[in-house]
């Protein structure tokens, strides 16, 4: 397949591609997803940089076979203090000395996996999929062809649980890799206020905005590259909040199985950054 420019492709997508429903690419998208999100039998390590309420802080993170590990190696651009280091290598000791409580920290990660499985499934159907005009490509995906999907609220979809009221309010656009059916790119905005629990429990004001890139590290392996949220929140009748989030994964590196304690220790062994 010829590369495609960054911004419409050099030969619009043919005809046999864009005769297929969008939803069907939308489904499979759906799927891809979750098992981009599971990973299984495939471990990467990584550098992750979050920017938010906290500060910028990066962190050099490993997937075992028991969970991710991470270890904090720069805060707000500089090295750690003697101080915070230390404090990161106890924290991370104490976690090889007691699985229980590194289990519990897997637990309480898993909330945003549990988030994804209940409404990835769901987004076939909770949207409208229909294919951009003229296919404007993202540039992002090392020239291979991308199908570009125009995505907005299903009117006829009925929220099966309270957490699938967030899709009720989303619209935006989708850039699946015509190939492999993985998401590319995604971006959303809050075309309308969405209320959870008839707004007793949380209200997201309209105006918000989320974007995704996505890229394949080898293998099949798809992983994020870089996520930013900007929403408005008012959660239990509280004040309006405003989130502002970013999160930018790079310089993957394909690992072997290994359990969550080996890990920790590859981390520890590793001298930190200078900058």
């Amino acid at each position: 397949m010829r590369a495609q420019s960054a911004d419409a492709p050099k030969d619009v997508a043919s005809a046999s591609l864009l005769a297929i429903p969008p939803r069907s690419w939308a489904a499979d998208a759906a799927a891809n997803e979750l098992v981009a999100l599971h990973h299984k039998d495939s471990y990467l390590r990584y550098r992750m940089e979050t920017i938010n309420e906290r500060g910028d802080q990066v962190r050099d993170v490993i997937e075992s076979k028991d969970g991710t590990v991470a270890r904090l190696i720069l805060k707000d651009g500089k090295p750690l203090t003697p101080e915070q280091d230390k404090a990161e290598q106890q924290r991370l000791n104490d976690m090889i000395a007691s699985p229980t409580g590194f289990a519990k920290h897997v637990k309480n990660g898993e909330s945003e996996k549990s988030m994804a499985d209940k409404l990835v499934p769901l987004m076939a159907d909770a949207m409208i999929n229909t294919y951009t005009p003229g296919q404007p490509q993202s540039g992002r995906n090392g020239g291979a062809l991308e199908i570009v999907l125009d995505y907005k609220p299903n009117p006829k979809f009925v929220p099966p649980n309270t957490e699938a009221q967030a899709l009720t309010g989303l619209e935006g656009r989708v850039w699946i890799d015509a190939k492999t059916h993985y998401v590319v790119r995604m971006e959303g905005t809050i075309a309308r206020g969405v209320n959870f629990g008839w707004g007793m429990l949380a209200h997201i004001y309209p105006g918000g905005k989320l974007v995704m890139n996505q890229t394949n590290v080898g293998g099949n392996r798809w992983i994020f590259t870089d996520f930013s949220m900007q929403l408005s929140v008012r959660a239990l009748m509280v004040k309006r909040l405003e989130i502002r989030s970013s999160a930018k994964a790079s310089g993957f590196q394909t690992l072997g199985p290994m359990s969550y304690q080996d890990a920790i220790r590859l981390l520890l062994a590793t001298p930190l950054p200078d900058r």
